[in-house]
């Protein structure tokens, strides 16, 4: 069997553990094994496969941690804008219980109202920033 046919053979098992995995790193891998099998085919000696195999593997995975490294830390689901359509909308607090939560109907339904910590507590409109289960986190709009 050549030597190319068993790194396409490694980098086929790479990406199928890849698959049952859900993790990117492998793919990395299989990259790296992908390389291997391109110098087989340019008829260079083991020892140079297995070194070009390493080097586009461990290079590749720096890169990947690089990137993914330099994504903004997520948000808890409860402030994401991405996840909760409702972080960013008005509503209307017409006044504020001595305890500092407001009680208020939005999108049908009554919700609990609280300030952002540190804010004073003001009628008007407020602006939500944050749901935590049935409470609403506002600021002043």
């Amino acid at each position: 069997m050549e030597e190319s046919t068993l790194w396409w053979i490694l980098t086929g098992i790479t990406i199928a553990a890849e698959l049952l995995t859900g993790g990117i790193y492998l793919l990395m891998i299989a990259l790296g094994m992908a390389a291997g099998a391109v110098a087989a085919h340019l008829g260079l000696n083991v020892s140079i496969q297995i070194s070009t195999a390493a080097i586009v593997g461990v290079l590749s995975v720096m890169l990947c941690r690089r990137i993914r490294g330099r994504r903004m830390p997520e948000l808890p689901a409860g402030a994401n804008p991405d996840l909760n359509l409702d972080i960013g909308e008005t509503v209307h607090v017409p006044e504020w219980n001595s305890d500092g939560t407001a009680r208020i109907a939005y999108r049908g339904s009554q919700w609990t109202v609280v300030l952002r910590p540190g804010s004073m507590p003001a009628a008007g409109q407020h602006r939500v920033i944050e749901v935590q289960g049935n409470r609403l986190i506002v600021d002043k709009a």
